[in-house]
């Protein structure tokens, strides 16, 4: 049995579960057990985002995740606006959507999936904002960013992974906050139904500097939502 490591395709930055193995390693080991010849290739770079290194770079200044020289966005590369409410920005999505089908919305994942069990029940809830949705999350798998009527739920990083669509709307949870002008991860805003930091409170018991790779997965998961 092989091992599968989940990973955003190409970034330089991957999403990494606390509990992925060596993906590299069993892939040597599969090779070799079936007899097949395993070529390594080094991916500099990737054609994310219209192949716009300059954003990625501004991207990761912006949510901490390295320093880089690109600290102000360049906005003649793309259309990137902040707006107050998830109702607004689920609005302005379904609107872009119209022509071609390719705009979708995606979030954090602070909210656990009650339609799991519930198919009426909502998931994503925000009550002072007026906005209920559920998560796509049962119904189209990894078509969901094509399925058509799709847009009308959210995707999340166990969904969106190597898709891309035209328009993109992120709704920020309570695990990536603002706090002194930086972003600031709050694993406590997390679904506990998220399995990428789950058991991250007893990791911090035993070793505080768990607590790392715990933020670097909260900041990397808003990159991928942010770059599809």
């Amino acid at each position: 049995d092989f091992v599968k490591a989940e990973f955003d395709d190409g970034s330089d930055v991957p999403y990494v579960p606390p509990v992925t193995l060596n993906a590299g390693a069993e892939a040597d080991w599969g090779a070799l057990a079936l007899g097949a010849k395993l070529t390594r290739l080094e991916l500099p770079s990737q054609f994310r985002c219209a192949g716009s290194d300059g954003y990625l770079a501004w991207l990761d200044s912006l949510l901490g995740i390295r320093e880089t020289a690109n600290d102000e966005f360049d906005h003649g590369a793309f259309d990137f606006q902040v707006v107050d409410t998830a109702t607004e920005l689920h609005e302005r999505i379904e609107a872009l959507n119209r022509p071609a089908n390719r705009a979708r919305v995606v979030a954090g994942y602070c909210w656990d999936w009650n339609s799991k069990r519930n198919p009426d029940a909502w998931d994503i809830d925000i009550p002072e904002q007026g906005y209920q949705r559920q998560w796509n999350l049962g119904s189209d798998g990894s078509l969901w960013i094509i399925a058509p009527e799709s847009v009308e739920q959210v995707g999340c990083i166990h969904t969106c992974q190597g898709l891309e669509v035209d328009y993109i709307g992120v709704i920020m949870g309570p695990d990536l906050v603002v706090r002194d002008g930086r972003f600031v991860a709050v694993p406590t805003g997390r679904s506990k139904m998220d399995r990428s930091i789950r058991g991250w409170k007893a990791a911090a018991k035993r070793d505080p500097a768990s607590l790392e790779r715990v933020d670097r997965i909260i900041r990397n998961t808003y990159r991928t939502l942010m770059t599809r």
